[in-house]
């Protein structure tokens, strides 16, 4: 019986194979790899899938492979698991930076490759993945890959000539939002609160924010006016936060961050 061979279970391969399960696939039907018997029982004991200590095992008779390991590992690994994919497998990427055609080149000729960037939020079910086909891969490939990612959050589909930006907007975005907290928290205690009263004001405004701009489908710009009365504070504040360009200064970290994908993608 043909299985999904998951390569790779970090937070992210974890994030993925509990999400999988979740959505209704039955634990026999997943294969993981991990070379640490301690953590090869964790997974069996938790989850109920099958794990072996090599990927070239996990690997052989799937019908679909999902590599989720470090970037810096791909180039090792894909000797051993090249021999072992059977004809028409399909394999999905989830290593930031690594192309569809770094990946073919080391596989047998003809493998359907689809290169995935997910993100963080995928631990609670809110991941934001962008997906695109290699050139060996059909539709139905692209398919199946969108319906992993769905188990995690949301998928889109966009040629491989986007995904440095992706990774630039979204795949680092948790980050940049991150950030923006932490200096928000900050601020509060600055101006006089207690910081678990900070920590909860903030983090209940971020998350009520990111709702309301979800679920009314309306523009930022216009939710952000309904926020901001004439002369009042929100718009003192936010004369500040254009005094110092930090839009400008987040348009050019994005920037900065799409750069570094694509030189690591080059190697």
């Amino acid at each position: 019986m043909s299985h999904t061979a998951l390569i790779g279970t970090g937070v992210m391969g974890e994030t993925l194979l509990a999400g999988l399960l979740k959505a209704g696939w039955a634990p026999t039907t997943i294969v993981g790899a991990d070379r640490r018997e301690g953590r090869r029982q964790e997974l069996e004991g938790r989850y109920g899938v099958r794990c072996v200590p090599t990927a070239a095992e996990a690997v052989d008779g799937a019908d679909t492979v999902l590599l989720v390991v470090k970037p810096q590992d791909v180039a090792d690994l894909l000797p051993l698991i090249a021999p072992h994919m059977a004809e028409g497998a399909l394999l999905v990427s989830l290593c930031a930076g690594v192309t569809t055609g770094q990946l073919e080149a080391g596989l047998p000729e003809g493998t359907p490759v689809v290169r995935v960037m997910p993100n963080t939020p995928a631990q609670v079910s809110e991941g934001m993945a962008a997906v695109s086909a290699g050139v060996h891969a059909a539709e139905v490939d692209l398919e199946k890959a969108v319906h992993i990612m769905e188990a995690v959050g949301k998928a889109v589909v966009v040629p491989e000539k986007y995904q440095d930006a992706v990774t630039a907007i979204s795949g680092s975005g948790p980050a940049y939002l991150f950030f923006v907290v932490e200096a928000m928290i900050d601020a509060g205690v600055m101006l006089g609160l207690p910081r678990d009263i900070s920590t909860t004001l903030v983090n209940q405004t971020m998350y009520g924010s990111a709702k309301l701009l979800v679920e009314s489908e309306q523009h930022p710009n216009l939710l952000r006016e309904m926020v901001t009365s004439p002369a009042g504070t929100t718009a003192a504040a936010l004369r500040h936060l254009e005094e110092r360009s930090v839009k400008a200064a987040f348009m050019a970290a994005m920037e900065a961050a799409r750069n570094r994908s694509a030189e690591l993608g080059r190697g």
